[in-house]
């Protein structure tokens, strides 16, 4: 934009219902004006044809729209003051409007897409059928509309809207700061009966005062909201009790400094009293305050990604926070293994908290606050009790392997210090030395026990290392902590399938179980029946849903089954392929950001119904193609069918095996936003 003085502001004002639009002229001549995204833009709105229905006549972005919204429903306590010879003048106000840019031009370009869209669509689909067709069509004569139907007509939001567009606009001039006309209406903000002596002493207090001019409104008073939603308003926060303002702030930011706490909070406020406050709202984490669970997950609440209930979230954000109590780092895949939550839960949980290094991990997002730790002492070992608590606890849900504390926690010892990738790995083989005889025994004696008939408790899933830190840090950062497991004895954590890894590398036994690759054991027949049943449902799976599923499966399981022995990833592989299943190799980009587990594609072959033909060559084609248009899908199902297919029975093919985005056809499970 230009100066006042050098752009010509071409202005127009439309007062419809206390609302007003402001379309301003933008100088394109200006070299702050980028000619090409204004092109861009006006070709996006009104297409290559320029007609008199065209936003921008001009082939180019060349005005704005600014469109009124009411700020505040009550005026009468403000005024607008003008301060002049020593004198401050006040003219009360009836009406205040803010305007904000306008985009519906975004709206008229979101609706040419589509209708290009549409048009292209209905080319492909009426490619075959003739143009000189006859359709009947029936003719309908409108009633006489009624008093009541007509009001409701009126009233009704695309009336308005309708009449809205058809509303002329008004010309107006601009005046600039300084023109005569301008100066003249400024003076109509001056009082004129200021010379009066006896009305400037003012005999009421400066509180009084204030009352007189800014009374309290008990409709404002009565409609004000509790608490501030989604935005927070320092202002209004302050008009709360101390309580709920610790609770809405913890609440926003999540981990907070005492420092910054306080300063938030003003210099007025007690320490003591904050104090008492934030330990009912949060635990002291490395020095910081991180917000509790159960304020961020409240009961009778669920996970917006998995459906998961508010009590398991809090447990599993439990746990992060405790693994933080005791390390700086936190490997995700170690989360995920422990709680059995999906990633995205796992994630949120870690992104309150902690911030993402490559090849590392996830660190504490804040520094080690040593000064809090040294000033307060009391809230340290009262927060050090409710941790011993919650450990336990945590140690009983998640069969963890009981760990001796020391006398205060890594988090309240100091930070802790870098350590070199040779020093970890020096480490990890002494701690594997010291443990290896001890894992010895509770090998031979597991085996005994399997010896007997019984079935062993607890939930064991083998997982294979897949991580986004990279499996060298993974086993690294393995080896160096304790050993941590879901199993009952929590002693082989470190062993593949409970043995070394030498021996285990040879064989697929689980828990010294065989392997159900043999369909007569119940764990093979269990497994098959869960895999049929769930292909039978979605035909188009991959490994990573798969495993979801299976989880989900045996979460709903009675305590004491058969798949409780342990199921690792071969296993679920080769049952799929076994129960008439085939790997669907599909051509991923090089650089997509798909895992291992995203990247292997089951599909159901033959399912006994009318379509297994048809969803065969989808298959055949997407074994070929990550993505596919749809018109090359129906022709390659008419070529290979030798039929002509209906929209509908495409459209059956395509929602059992495929979804949509961005026009493409993807197969279930593949597409990357």
């Amino acid at each position: 934009m230009a100066n006042e003085e050098d752009d010509p502001v071409v202005q127009e004002i439309k007062p419809k219902q206390q609302k007003v639009e402001l379309e301003m002229a933008i100088d394109t001549l200006n070299p702050n004006y980028c000619r090409s995204k204004g092109e861009q833009i006006a070709l996006n709105v009104d297409g290559a044809c320029a007609d008199e229905t065209s936003t921008y006549s001009s082939k180019l972005m060349d005005k704005q729209t600014f469109c009124s919204s009411q700020t505040t429903s009550n005026t009468s306590r403000y005024a607008a003051a003008l301060y002049r010879q020593g004198e401050l003048h006040l003219t009360p106000l009836h009406g205040i409007l803010q305007l904000r840019p306008s985009f519906s031009y975004l709206d008229r370009a979101d609706a040419k897409h589509r209708e290009r869209e549409a048009a292209n669509e209905a080319g492909d689909s009426s490619q075959d059928e003739a143009e000189d067709d006859v359709k009947q069509i029936t003719v309908r004569f409108s009633r006489p509309e009624s008093e009541q139907a007509r009001q409701r007509r009126v009233q009704s939001y695309e009336f308005l809207q309708k009449k809205h567009a058809e509303e002329p606009w008004v010309h107006l001039h601009y005046y600039g700061l300084r023109d005569s006309r301008s100066e003249h209406e400024r003076q109509y903000l001056l009082c004129s009966g200021s010379s009066g002596v006896e009305n400037t002493e003012l005999v009421k207090s400066p509180s009084e005062y204030l009352m007189m001019l800014m009374p309290p409104s008990q409709e404002e008073e009565k409609d004000k909201p509790v608490a501030p939603s989604n935005v927070l308003s320092m202002a209004q926060l302050r008009t709360l009790p101390l309580a709920d303002q610790i609770k809405i702030l913890m609440k926003n930011v999540k981990v907070m400094p005492f420092a910054n706490l306080m300063s938030l909070l003003g210099p007025s406020i007690d320490s003591v009293a904050v104090l008492r406050g934030i330990q009912k709202v949060a635990m002291l984490v490395q020095g910081n305050w991180v917000v509790k669970s159960d304020i961020l997950y409240p009961k009778d609440s669920s996970s917006p990604h998995s459906g998961v209930p508010a009590e398991v979230l809090c447990r599993g954000r439990d746990f992060v926070m405790w693994k933080f109590t005791q390390s700086r780092w936190v490997v995700r895949k170690e989360v995920a293994t422990v709680t059995k939550l999906c990633a995205e839960d796992v994630k949120d949980f870690l992104e309150h908290m902690a911030v993402v290094r490559i090849n590392k991990g996830w660190e504490f997002i804040l520094p080690y606050d040593g000064e809090f730790i040294k000033k307060h002492p009391d809230v340290v070992q009262r927060q050090h009790m409710l941790w011993t608590g919650i450990q336990a606890k945590l140690e009983k849900v998640y069969s963890l392997v009981k760990e001796t504390m020391p006398k205060k926690p890594d988090a309240q010892s100091g930070p802790a210090g870098l350590v070199s990738g040779d020093q970890r790995i020096q480490v990890a083989k002494t701690k594997a030395q010291q443990n290896h005889a001890l894992l010895e025994r509770e090998l031979q004696r597991r085996k005994e026990q399997l010896r007997a008939p019984a079935v062993p408790p607890g939930v064991r899933i083998k997982e294979e290392p897949v991580s986004e830190e990279g499996e060298e840090d993974d086993e690294q950062e393995a080896e160096e902590e304790e050993p941590m497991d879901t199993s009952p004895s929590g002693l082989h954590s470190k062993l593949a399938n409970g043995l070394p890894p030498g021996r285990a590398a040879g064989t697929d036994s689980f828990n010294g179980h065989p392997p159900p690759g043999c369909a007569s054991t119940p764990v093979a027949r269990e497994l098959r029946a869960f895999v049929e049943a769930t292909f039978q449902r979605q035909f188009v799976l991959t490994l990573s849903e798969l495993k979801r599923l299976f989880n989900l499966h045996l979460a709903s399981l009675p305590p004491g089954h058969t798949l409780f022995s342990g199921i690792s990833d071969r296993m679920l592989q080769d049952t799929v392929l076994a129960a008439g299943c085939k790997q669907i190799l599909v051509p991923f980009p090089p650089q997509t950001a798909a895992s291992p587990d995203e990247q292997k594609v089951f599909a159901l072959w033959e399912s006994g119904d009318m379509s297994d033909q048809h969803r065969q060559v989808l298959l055949e084609i997407f074994s070929k193609n990550y993505r596919v248009r749809r018109n090359m899908i129906q022709s390659r199902l008419t070529q290979e069918c030798g039929e002509d297919l209906s929209k509908q029975e495409v459209d059956k093919v395509l929602k059992d095996c495929c979804v949509s985005y961005g026009g493409m056809w993807y197969l279930k499970g593949t597409v990357q936003s």
